[in-house]
């Protein structure tokens, strides 16, 4: 069963790098090539362009003729500015059929140039970072199907990748599994999803819970993260994902080499275990059999080694599974829980 509530992209992709500086400011477009390379046709570069995913090149018409349905705006510039030259080529792209989609802070629908082109073309313009879905509030209420949430002891700590591992180590398992996204990334990697730290505070649970809807009693919903409930600046999305998502299973995720809270030099990372606790004391709120399946660890900042023996004393301490999806997999993870 799909999640309703929530904006749903037409698939497949052809990606819009236009003139990305470099490959770091593609890092959107990278992400659904590397989740989703079954949903990209192709890529769209300038000729200044300095970023390549390794797709074919190809123009607006050749995208269409390889079945493309939506243009990705997988680039991200200084200050997020939709430029001049990019507005010429996304009208063309609305006036051959396409729809865009776009991650960026600006907005596609404040561009009058791509408004107008897409009330002619009668076209759709997915601003993934501002949900336009009325959400109910959340009432908490049992609902059938299983979930994991992923969590963090801090922001950007790998809870979307981890969540997207999950999800393929447990369909290769034949297990019903399916990416609930709340981020901009992560929806344009699912094509569908709600961007969840821009829901008023009031409706984030129901949010969460049109994400997350009945579903089939073997059906795993692995809901994608957001913030920390250690984070001073963003707590706030991290509880409310964890009522409304009524998670069966936690992960925890954690990057080791941080000095401090991201954003935040004056506040220390907290302990592993400590964290565990918190989230699964709020989590108890809907769903008091909650329980944390191990340790999601980013450990590409170390050298071989160092992040193996950085996950075996992880582990020995919380007594759960550590492992790096990048490096490792998630087949122990999956094997706690399956």
């Amino acid at each position: 069963m799909s999640a309703g509530g929530n904006m749903r992209i037409e698939q497949p992709y052809l990606l819009f790098l236009g003139d990305a500086p470099d490959q770091l400011a593609a890092k959107t477009a990278q992400g659904v090539k590397d989740w989703r390379p079954e949903t990209c046709v192709g890529q769209l570069r300038f000729t200044d362009c300095n970023a390549d995913l390794g797709l074919s090149d190809m123009s607006l018409s050749e995208g269409l003729e390889k079945g493309a349905k939506t243009l990705v705006v997988g680039v991200a510039n200084r200050g997020g500015v939709i430029s001049e030259a990019w507005t010429e080529v996304l009208v063309k792209a609305l006036d051959l059929g396409f729809d865009l989609a776009s991650g960026l802070h600006n907005k596609l629908a404040d561009v009058p140039a791509l408004a107008a082109a897409a009330e002619r073309n009668g076209r759709q313009l997915f601003d993934v970072r501002h949900p336009t879905e009325t959400f109910s509030i959340g009432d908490g209420k049992k609902r059938p199907g299983k979930r994991l949430l992923t969590v963090g002891t801090d922001c950007s700590c790998g809870k979307m990748y981890t969540s997207l591992a999950l999800e393929r180590e447990m369909r290769a398992r034949g297990i019903k599994a399916d990416f609930r996204a709340t981020g901009q990334t992560g929806i344009l990697i699912a094509g569908a999803g709600v961007s969840i730290d821009a829901v008023v505070a009031d409706f984030i649970s129901g949010a969460s819970e049109s994400l997350s809807p009945a579903n089939d009693a073997d059906h795993w919903d692995l809901v994608e993260g957001q913030g920390s409930l250690f984070h001073a600046s963003f707590a706030g999305v991290s509880l409310g994902l964890l009522h409304g998502s009524q998670p069966d299973v936690i992960v925890m995720c954690h990057e080791p080499t941080r000095e401090h809270m991201r954003g935040l030099p004056v506040y220390a990372l907290p302990e592993i275990q400590p964290c565990i606790e918190t989230n699964l004391a709020a989590a108890r709120l809907t769903n008091p059999e909650v329980v944390c399946a191990g340790l999601s660890v980013n450990t590409s900042r170390l050298d071989p080694e160092a992040a193996k023996a950085c996950l075996a004393e992880l582990e020995d301490k919380i007594g759960l599974p550590a492992v790096d999806p990048m490096r490792d997999g998630v087949g122990r993870l999956v094997d706690k829980i399956a």
